[in-house]
């Protein structure tokens, strides 16, 4: 379970100051698919930031199974962000000259991993349809096929939770559509966490539960 208690957020800059999120409290159950929406601005992506250990909260706690992430080391949170969390972004970050097969077996260099990865990276690559697209180069990809790779990407190292920051915001509605549905699938397949930013009310109609926040105060949980 995914807990945040009176999680608070400041960012300064200069003499100018801006308060993120604002008392945050909010719970995401094991194998919950949850999107967060709220317009531009609002404090969406500081919230994803701060769940997968990408930033740290000012004031407040974070707790991961019951594991507070600010008691976690270097070493630690950097195996969190690796192997626990896939992270999903809407401007693909893909290698453009590298295979997509290669692309989605990235992340396996910078851990150890306990599974057959080679085969695993087959299994998944069926999973969103890219076989035939295995040995392409990314930058020959349409947007609805890189998005597939990062997803299959984000999957590699068996994660317990996908946090996918806008994932359909370059893409159109059918495609983005389309993305969510996988998404969705591939969540009950692998039994994982799914939490989702999105300004677009289609694609947050899809998830289990809306947490709506806005200038960084949940509204609706």
């Amino acid at each position: 379970m995914i807990v945040l208690q009176d999680v608070y957020k400041k960012f300064s800059s200069g003499k100018s100051k801006t308060d993120a999120l604002i008392n945050v409290n909010i719970k995401i159950k094991e194998g919950e698919f949850v999107a967060i929406t709220g317009p531009s601005g609002s404090g969406k992506t500081t919230l994803l930031n701060i769940i997968g250990g990408l930033d740290s909260p000012t004031k407040g706690k974070v707790f991961i199974n019951d594991f507070d992430l600010k008691h976690m080391d270097d070493d630690e949170l950097s195996h969190y962000r690796n192997k626990e969390i896939g992270f999903i972004f809407q401007e693909f970050h893909l290698e453009p000259f590298l295979k997509v097969r290669n692309n989605i077996l990235l992340p396996t260099l910078f851990d150890g991993h306990t599974h057959d990865v080679q085969a695993y990276a087959d299994a998944l690559l069926k999973e969103v349809k890219l076989v035939k697209k295995s040995y392409a180069l990314a930058n020959e990809l349409s947007g609805g096929e890189k998005q597939r790779t990062a997803i299959a990407r984000a999957l590699i190292n068996k994660p317990k939770i996908i946090i996918a920051d806008e994932p359909t915001g370059n893409l159109d509605q059918e495609t983005g559509e389309a993305i969510i549905t996988l998404l969705k699938n591939l969540q009950k397949t692998h039994n994982i966490t799914l939490i989702i930013a999105t300004h677009d009310k289609e694609i947050a109609r899809l998830a289990k539960r809306i947490i709506h926040i806005e200038d960084g105060i949940i509204k609706r949980r």
